[in-house]
């Protein structure tokens, strides 16, 4: 049973920085597609950044120059490095991978509190 399994989050004073990590488990697979997605209360989730397996990037243009997503398939982990967070950054972060034969996947999520 693959897990995919968040970690890194807590609460930061805004300008401040977290990193957090993701790691799969469970099996053994390759990684196509590894991303982060946030969903703050009463709003939709919404996409943050995804990595895909020949090292592409993408950025919501609200994070833009303040976040990097970087992703280790040999480790099967995925990371988000996050700074100059502001308090609009509070939310609960969830990891996504997308594995080859195998489907999608989502982690269980980490909260993520910007404190102004």
């Amino acid at each position: 049973q693959v897990q995919l399994v968040e970690s890194g989050g807590g609460l930061v004073q805004a300008g401040g920085s977290l990193r957090l990590s993701c790691t799969a488990s469970g099996g053994i697979f390759s990684i196509n597609f590894m991303g982060w997605y946030r969903q703050a209360p009463g709003k939709l989730r919404e996409l943050v950044a995804t990595i895909t397996s020949d090292g592409n990037t993408n950025y919501a243009d609200s994070v833009k120059g303040r976040f990097a997503i970087s992703g280790d398939n040999a480790k099967k982990q995925v990371y988000l490095q996050m700074n100059s967070l502001k308090p609009e950054d509070t939310a609960v972060y969830y990891c996504r991978m997308i594995l080859i034969r195998l489907g999608d996947y989502w982690g269980q999520g980490t909260q993520v509190t910007v404190s102004s």
